[in-house]
Order: C-alpha cells, then structure tokens, then sequence
C-alpha cells in the first residue's frame, strides 16, 4: 500500500469512526525541499496523521492549524519559507533552502467535486485523471481557496469553479496534462483578476505482471506491493500450490506456456519480469512481451543466457527491433552486490522504479540537478537547489 493508498483509506476508516478529516497538499515549492507538489497528508480531529509532507518538521504545525484555524471549514494556505533567518526562530530547522506552500482543507464526503472519491475511482478503475485546484487568488475571480475542477480519462469534467474564463482554459490544460502525463503549476491572467493553480496528475497503480512463481519471486511481490503496485503472478507449471505462496491481494494466474498469450494483458502501462528458470518457458514468454507496448521488461539470467534466447527467437524467425531491446533488461536489476532473494528483489524494483522516472540510478551525490527534476511523467518543475 502506497501513501496515497493508505491516505484514502484512513479517510474511510475515520468517517466510520464518525472523526472529522483534513487533508494538507503540498501545492508549490520553491528551491530545495524534501516533498515536492502533490505530497500528502491526512489528519483528524483525534490525532491520527497519515502521511508527510516534510521530513517531519512541518508535520505538527499543519496539524496545529487544523485545531485552531479550521472549524468553519474554510480552506487556506500556509507558506514556510525556509530560505529566511527567522526559520531558526521558528524552530523547523528543516535543513531544506526552499520555500512550501501547502493548502490544508476539511473533508467531507458530501462534498462537490468530492476529491477521495475522485482518487479512489482512479485507483480503482486503473485510469489516469486530473486534480486541478486553487491555491491562490487576486482581484475579482469566481473562485475560492480549494476550489477544482476534476478531469476523468474519458474526458467528464466536474467543477465548482464558476469563472468561465478560467474554467475554459483550465480545461484545455487538463486535457493537455492528461495527455502528457506531466503535473504543473499555472498562472492565469483573467479579465478581473488572476488565479494561480496546481494540475495534479494522478497515476493508476503500476501493473508489474511476473512470469515464474518460485520462492524467489516472494520478495519482489512483497516489495512490489508495499509500494502500492498492482502484481499479477504467472505460474507456468499450473501448480494449484502456488496460490498459498502469495497473499490474497496478488492476482495468481496458473497457465501453461502454450496459451499464456490468451490469458495475460500486457499494454504500455504493464512492467514484466520473467523469473521462470526455464528456459522453453522464457523463450515463448519472450515472443508475447517482445511485441507487447510493455514500458520495461526484465528476464533473470546470465547475459549470455539472453543472447542465446534472442538467437534462438531470430532462428525461428520472430525479428525484434532496437526499440523493443530498448526496454529489455538482461540481467535484471541494478547493480548493488545482490545476492539473497531478498536482495536481488530490490534490485529489481529499484530498476523498474528507476526506469519509471527516467531516472538512470546512482549515487544522489553525483546528481549535480535538482532530486526532484522529473523529466517525465511526474511533476514538470524545475527546483532550485
């Protein structure tokens, strides 16, 4: 379970409880900070947090806001800027050279548009969707603090932002964010006044389909769904034992490798890795994953294990090109001395997470760019450092 997930689901629990919910968003930042836009929180009335937005230091104050400032429901935003002196005065010490605007807001879940509802479809249905909320407003613009507009994948907008001007273009830059999948913060200049406005991306679980049901393969599911992803686990051999080996939360296909093609969906948001230590299995598995739009594939094995497969694939005449080979990985995982099951499995994931965010691993400290400079498929912002 991931932070969003576990989000959402302490807001079920806490409207149960009959507790009251506020969520803190980390909406801008300026320079150096440990969370970028989009960070996380929730809190209630009984002291429960769930989530961060720092590296702990403004966690208790944003809290403290919820106590004293939130009674009427009203929404506001709260600035910590780290880069003035009196941040010694304050006490955060956040060792961070930047500046955080997070915008804390009750919940509720009669609201319009309802966000946890919003996030939990997106979740749920595997689909992509659009946040975009008001954080902050000048002059004379039909809008509050908190208000949004919502995109769904197939294009339904909900919004309680009655500005027509702003709704209009707000639109087209969700549709555009859709699209690219890239988050961003907008400034628009409207006849009366101007708004300022964080487009959030939300992204459906990542897909991580596993080819071989070994021992081995327990760590990566285990890893791999502590970081909330979506894991489907094949089983080549049909054994009925397997599905006792995984929990209940694993998708367990038992098949065989003559018809694995017509009961596994791979598509461009799917990640695979082959651990079957078979070799006919693999060879098969290959020709599927090799024409599918899977965004990483990685096989377990020596390098000359691969080139012997791929050879034998051209000597059956299933050509591949360079763009395929692009996104397979042989060996799998990043090197970092692996050698226990446990270990080689966050190698793995470290690999595919990595591969994710365009990212090409290494050591933080030869990164001479900003840590939360995402190229794709995450927040379009460039950090100061």
């Amino acid at each position: 379970m991931n932070e969003l997930q576990a989000i959402l689901a302490a807001f079920e629990s806490s409207q149960k409880s009959g507790e009251t919910a506020f969520l803190a968003t980390v909406v801008k930042t300026q320079g150096s900070t440990y969370r970028h836009p989009g960070a996380k929180m929730l809190m209630t009335n009984t002291g429960k947090i769930v989530g961060t937005i720092s590296a702990g230091c403004l966690e208790n104050d944003i809290f403290e806001y919820t106590r004293q400032q939130m009674s009427d429901k009203e929404t506001i935003v709260v600035t910590y800027d780290n880069t003035a002196s009196n941040d010694i005065l304050w006490g955060f010490g956040l060792g961070c050279n930047g500046i955080v605007q997070v915008l804390i807001e009750r919940l509720d879940w009669d609201c319009t548009p309802n966000l946890m509802t919003f996030i939990q479809e997106c979740l749920s249905n595997k689909n992509s969707g659009i946040i975009a909320t008001v954080f902050a407003l000048e002059g004379a613009v039909d809008a509050k603090l908190g208000s949004r507009l919502l995109l769904y994948s197939d294009g339904h907008v909900i919004t309680n932002i009655k500005d027509t001007h702003l709704t209009e273009s707000l639109i087209a830059d969700a549709q555009a964010a859709l699209v690219n999948q890239q988050s961003s913060i907008n400034n628009y200049q409207l006849p009366f006044g101007s708004a300022e406005i964080f487009i959030e991306v939300i992204l459906p679980p990542t897909h991580l389909v596993i080819f071989g049901a070994g021992y081995d393969v327990v760590p990566v599911v285990q890893f791999a769904q502590l970081l909330g992803w979506h894991v489907t686990v094949v089983d080549c051999r049909a054994d009925e034992a397997t599905r006792g080996r995984f929990p209940t939360t694993c998708d367990v296909i038992l098949s065989r490798r003559e018809v694995i093609h017509q009961q596994v969906f791979i598509d461009g948001s799917t990640v695979v890795v082959i651990m079957t230590h078979n070799y006919l299995d693999d060879l098969e598995i290959l020709k599927i994953v090799l024409k599918s739009t899977a965004s990483y594939f990685g096989i377990l094995g020596p390098k000359y294990r691969t080139e012997k497969l791929l050879q034998d694939l051209l000597t059956q005449r299933i050509v591949y090109t360079s763009d395929q080979l692009e996104r397979f990985h042989s060996p799998i995982g990043l090197d970092i001395g692996a050698d226990t099951p446990e270990e080689i499995a966050i190698a793995i994931i470290a690999e595919i997470q990595a591969v994710l965010s365009n990212r090409n691993s290494g050591f933080l400290r030869n990164r001479n760019q900003p840590i939360h400079q995402y190229d794709k498929g995450n927040l379009n912002l460039l950090l100061a450092t």
